[in-house]
């Protein structure tokens, strides 16, 4: 995990740990204590953010960029955030425009050098990708599976409620975001009774979080935009399904999704 911090202190669209905390020795009796200094994001996260403003198209096209681009930085660096989520992306206001940091990387997998031998993640064997097995730290994420289903409800991909997923599973929960925030739609928190931005689908007088629907229903059709007066592009509209396919093959990679998210954005 430290050179997971250490590698995305580098980025701007990610949060940034400014002190790592110090281990204070005393008696063997005595506890240990870990301080953390973190960055303070005065825009609060995500849902205050968006949630205590007006609607800003161009507000809302910014962070759609930023948060793609802070996906495939990751990506690129062979680490899965697997927990995406408004609470998780913090605002900065220093420079006087927000800045979106992608923040808690508890949940995170690094997948540079994993094989079948020493965890429980495994490369996918299928066309399209190889390891590079000449260079350990050059992998194509996408084709490493991950078994450890983990995350937050509203957000969760299909196939991590099964428990066989890999990166796409990050792609899915930023469309469920991005989708969330375009539209407002929200949803009210059942142990924090927090008002939350995520998507969902009714089922009678419950919501159902779209990735539990999805997978009980493979077909189902989602329905995007929502709401009849949707200032919604076309192009982002497209790019939203895509994200949100069923089968994560059908998903465009965190690097596609950045290229194609600046067009959509740049022509809406």
């Amino acid at each position: 995990m430290t050179a997971v911090i250490l590698l995305i202190r580098s980025y701007l669209s990610i949060f940034n740990l400014l002190a790592a905390g110090e281990r204070i020795l005393g008696h063997p009796e005595e506890p240990c204590y870990l301080w953390f200094v973190m960055e303070f994001c005065e825009g609060g996260d995500l849902n205050q953010y968006i949630l205590s403003r007006r609607p800003d198209p161009s507000t809302n096209r910014s962070f759609m960029r930023q948060l793609t681009s802070a996906v495939a930085f990751l990506h690129k660096n062979n680490i899965v955030h697997r927990d995406l989520k408004p609470d998780n992306i913090l605002i900065s206001q220093k420079s006087g425009s927000p800045v979106l940091k992608v923040a808690d990387f508890g949940l995170s997998k690094v997948c540079a050098g994993l094989n079948s031998k020493n965890c429980e993640e495994h490369p996918v064997a299928g066309a399209g990708g190889r390891v590079n097995n000449q260079n350990n730290n050059i992998v194509n994420i996408n084709k490493f599976w991950l078994s450890s289903a983990c995350g937050s409800d509203f957000y969760m991909a299909p196939e991590v409620w099964e428990g066989h997923y890999t990166a796409k599973a990050d792609i899915f929960a930023l469309g469920i975001i991005i989708w969330a925030m375009i539209e407002r739609i929200t949803f009210i928190d059942a142990d924090s009774k927090r008002e939350l931005l995520g998507t969902y689908i009714r089922q009678g007088t419950e919501i159902v979080p779209v990735g539990e629907a999805l997978l009980e229903n493979p077909k189902m059709v989602l329905h995007i935009p929502q709401k009849a007066r949707s200032s919604m592009s076309e192009g982002v509209k497209k790019l939203l399904q895509d994200m949100l396919a069923v089968n994560p093959q059908d998903r465009p990679d965190a690097f596609q999704l950045e290229v194609w998210m600046d067009q959509v954005t740049c022509a809406a």
